[in-house]
């Protein structure tokens, strides 16, 4: 790759959702702003090797794409009262100054992230008009059809358009429940890199997770005294830190006991647990800490030692016990009942987990949770079957190896 199409790499991840939320602020239309973005970059592609980087590339985009909306709002000829608004404000509004970080990009998220649009359609929204992916490469991180995910982003658009979705930060009461949604979003996007699923899938999208750790990166920035979105970019940097020991050479997943310690990204851990310490510093304070506060206490706590053997269970109990406080899913309980089994025996956590089933019965980590304290209690006929269910209904071949391998080596 060439220097000019590396600097075209770095402004469009860089520069993509301060373009398109600005000409979205101006025009106050999604598509006109995503097509005049995307005609943006298409002419840096074309004009950089000859022409020479800009300065200051996001302005030149920003500049770029603003004339590219206006000419095709001429070819529209639409002479109506969005024209002249356009016009005006391309004409007489100061640039933004260099590196200046309004909060265009923080409407543009909570346009997408909006409560009126399902769930799926927003993180695939988020993922095209914040995070720049393609409709191809979302249609492919998510195992649908180009034209299916092409349509459901189209149809998003559309109901902003049609309901008037306000372009805008929700109000004060507003925020703390549209704030939870954006991070949902984040981390939906976040587990469907780092739990890849669907036959033939490959077990981690780095791109996915890298890129969802980039919007939550880019949240923290904009509201840098929230402390759930302090919590999920901890989280997610802890987790992301286990990655390149999480599949063995033949492609198999390591789990969390087996892994190689020393492979796992320092640098990440030490980022993670520095949020960590900041909201713990903030809970003495009096701030009781949210769902992805406790869970990024969760993951400190386990990397924190280098011998698995080490881990401090109770803590992690006690933080489970605080969790399902806060969360009180099926999930979390099927959760805790792993630290149960590590403090009270596999016996005890058996019978938490036994009770699970019928919120959890088509959930594969539950069989495969059982299967592994059947194997421990010596039920190994019991055992095989809970790994056959698992296997059944695991997501990736790295997870199907995984568990094959363990339902094999009973006797």
């Amino acid at each position: 790759m060439s220097d000019v199409d590396e600097a075209v790499t770095r402004a469009h991840r860089a520069e993509w959702a301060r373009v398109v939320a600005a000409l979205t602020r101006r025009f106050g239309d999604l598509d006109v702003a995503e097509e005049a973005a995307a005609e943006a970059f298409a002419v840096a592609v074309e004009r950089w090797p000859s022409d020479g980087v800009p300065p200051n590339p996001g302005a030149w985009l920003t500049t770029t794409a603003t004339r590219k909306a206006i000419d095709r709002i001429r070819r529209e000829n639409k002479r109506d009262d969005k024209q002249k608004e356009a016009r005006m404000g391309y004409d007489d509004d100061p640039p933004e100054p260099p590196g200046a970080i309004g909060d265009d990009r923080l409407r543009l998220i909570f346009t997408c992230c909006h409560p009126a649009l399902a769930v799926e359609t927003r993180v695939a929204l988020t993922l095209r008009m914040v995070g720049g992916l393609t409709v191809p490469e979302i249609a492919r991180a998510f195992l649908v059809q180009e034209t299916a995910m092409g349509r459901r982003i189209t149809r998003a658009k559309t109901k902003i358009k049609a309901a008037r979705i306000p372009y805008r930060v929700p109000s004060a009461e507003d925020l703390p429940e549209r704030v939870s949604g954006v991070l949902t979003v984040l981390f939906l996007v976040f587990n469907e890199g780092y739990l890849a699923t669907g036959p033939g899938t490959d077990p981690v999208r780095q791109d996915l997770t890298t890129e969802a750790i980039r919007l939550t990166r880019l949240i923290r920035a904009l509201l840098p005294d929230d402390g759930e979105v302090a919590g999920l970019l901890a989280l997610m940097l802890l987790i992301e830190a286990r990655r390149p020991a999480r599949l063995s050479a033949g492609g198999e997943l390591v789990t969390l006991a087996e892994q190689d310690r020393g492979a796992w990204d320092t640098a990440l851990i030490a980022e993670g647990h520095r949020l960590v310490r900041e909201r713990l510093a903030a809970a003495v304070a009096g701030a009781a800490p949210g769902r992805y506060q406790i869970l990024a206490a969760i993951n400190a706590v386990h990397t924190s030692v280098r011998d698995v053997r080490d881990t401090d269970w109770s803590q992690v109990l006690a933080l489970y016990d605080q969790l399902v406080r806060v969360d009180p899913s099926p999930v979390v309980a099927l959760n805790r009942a792993v630290a149960v089994a590590e403090i009270d025996g596999p016996e005890v956590a058996l019978a938490a987990v036994d009770g699970l089933e019928p919120k959890l019965a088509g959930y594969h980590p539950y069989h495969a949770t059982r299967a592994d304290l059947l194997r421990r209690l010596g039920r190994s006929q019991e055992s095989r079957a809970a790994y056959d269910k698992a296997i059944e209904l695991a997501g990736n071949t790295a997870e199907t190896a995984y568990l094959t391998r363990r339902r094999d080596q009973l006797r």
